[in-house]
This record gives C-alpha cells, structure tokens and sequence, in this order.
C-alpha cells in the first residue's frame, strides 16, 4: 500500500491504517495483526517505523504484544471524541462482519446553483466520494462535500488517515452531527455501483458536521443498499 509523503510521520500514517483494519473487521477480536516483517514490506518502511504504529496501539489499547505469541486485537471500538459517529460500522464488526471502505476520487467542483452545496460552501467546493463494501460486497456510497479553502487533497491522503483527521490537522474540530432519513432512487453511476437496479429506492442519509461554532463544515449523502444490512442505531439509556 502507498502511503502520503507528506507532512504526517508515516508511522501515524500506518497505525491509522492498522486502527482502520481492526474497527472494520479486517483484523478480528483475539487475532494476531500481520508479523512486523510482513507488515514493513506491505508498506516499504523500517522495522522502527512499523513498531512505532504498533506501540501507540499497544498504548491505546488496541494491541497487546505477547513474547513470542505475535500482536494480539484486544479491543475493536473506538474511544475517540469521534468514537460517536462510527457506532454503526462498530455494530456490524461486533456482529463479525467486515467492512473495507475505498476512496473512488476527490476534486474541486463548480456548486450548481441553488443546489445544498452551493448554499453552504459557495460556488466551489472539495467533494469526495467512496463506497463501503460489506463482507466484500458494495454497501454504502458517501459523497462528501468541503469547503474549497481546506486546500488540495489527494487519495493518498485519505488512504493514511480518516476524513475527520484529515480535518482536525487544518484545525477543524466538528462538535455535532445531525442526520436527515429519505428513501430516494440513487443517481446512475452510485446505482451501478451498489449493484441495484436502476430507479430502485434506497435508503438515502444527509448529514450536516458542525464545528463548535455552529458552522457546517461538511456535508455528506450516503446511500445504503439495506438488502445487504439495515441501518441500525444503538441509544444508550
């Protein structure tokens, strides 16, 4: 896997990664991560590089090293402030499912008049786009939708970190979220994509991401292929 050459250490680059295999199922509740080895020649760094990534694991209680019993998953949520919004993939993986998630591209667009990016964001934005495959089979599409002042993103960016670090390293702290529910025919190309028909309705999720001032700071609509899974939430009472 390519990893950015940017910025950002690339050993933070490779434990976001790691952490991203074990929230969405990759590496399962009580298995062994790939050997250091293995994992230095997956992403063409050092042996120090690769045991960095894995003490802040360790750290963070994700791993636990054992003396010639290899790194062993030891907990498979997140206890992050943005732990909140991944509680629906995290039900799926306790359920012992796996998601894979794949950025598809990223680009400044022209916001088309009176549509919801235009209203928020101006004449130009940032949208990204990427498709969530359940146990291997296409499941959700999200369209993203940024402020054009973030600056250029590339897919090697989103690959070594989440959006949402992506957003706090420009200083970007989201403080709420807030959820609209329809079910409406996706366009074309996500339709083709998901591997439903074409004018078949789907569960469709518009999502405003607030900063602590109350500005939104991105936008996003997901279609979800429900056949597959039902969109579930957990209240904690």
């Amino acid at each position: 896997m390519s990893l950015s050459r940017k910025d950002r250490p690339l050993y933070l680059q490779i434990k976001n990664i790691i952490k991203d295999r074990i929230l969405y199922g990759v590496y399962t509740l009580g298995s062994n991560i790939p050997s250091e080895p293995q994992l230095e020649n997956e992403f063409g760094v050092s042996k120090i590089t690769v045991r960095n990534a894995i003490q802040e694991l360790v750290q963070e209680g994700y791993l636990e090293k054992g003396s010639g019993k290899g790194t062993k998953v030891i907990r498979i949520t997140s206890t992050s402030k943005l732990s909140k919004w991944k509680r629906f993939t995290e039900v799926l993986v306790e359920e012992g499912h796996r998601i894979h998630k794949q950025w598809l591209r990223v680009e400044t667009i022209s916001c088309e008049k009176n549509s919801e990016p235009n209203r928020l964001f101006g004449d130009q934005c940032l949208r990204l786009e990427r498709v969530y495959f359940l146990d291997d089979a296409p499941y959700i599409y999200y369209t993203h939708y940024l402020t054009h002042t973030i600056g250029e993103l590339d897919l090697q960016d989103l690959n070594a970190q989440s959006l949402y670090e992506l957003l706090e390293d420009q200083n970007i702290s989201l403080d709420k979220l807030r959820d609209e529910f329809d079910v409406q025919a996706p366009p074309e190309h996500i339709a083709t994509i998901l591997q439903v028909t074409s004018g078949k309705p789907l569960l469709k999720r518009s999502r405003y991401s607030y900063d602590e001032q109350g500005h939104v700071k991105e936008y996003s609509i997901g279609y979800y292929n429900t056949a597959l899974q039902n969109y579930v939430v957990n209240y904690n009472v």
